[in-house]
């Protein structure tokens, strides 16, 4: 049984933030500047994370365990998000980071073949 999570002064502040960021978002074209900026850091991440793995070749089980937990933490957070009362910019927002992150991995991938 899930139990509510308490109100402590980080959980209002995170809230808060959020809420500004979806009001400053109101404007069509902020919210598309956010999301492309949010999609090329996740791409950024993720070919950073095969790039630093493909020069080193020491711990690609490792990275590779990291990245993977990562993106289940992305979806059950997601998941969580989508049945709860949170703004749909903040789901929206982590979609975005995970599609970019699978597409920078995905592309450097490609160029090991």
């Amino acid at each position: 049984m899930a139990q509510k999570a308490q109100s402590t002064s980080f959980h209002k502040n995170f809230s808060q933030a959020l809420k500004k960021l979806e009001d400053w978002a109101a404007n069509p074209w902020r919210k598309y500047s956010l999301f492309l900026i949010i999609l090329l850091i996740g791409f950024l991440l993720g070919s950073s994370i095969g790039m630093i793995n493909g020069v080193l070749a020491l711990m690609d089980p490792v990275a590779a365990f990291f990245t993977v937990l990562a993106l289940e933490i992305m979806i059950r957070v997601r998941r969580y998000w989508f049945n709860s009362s949170r703004p749909i910019l903040s789901l929206q927002l982590l979609d975005l980071s995970r599609i970019g992150l699978l597409y920078g991995l995905l592309l450097e991938g490609f160029k090991l073949l």
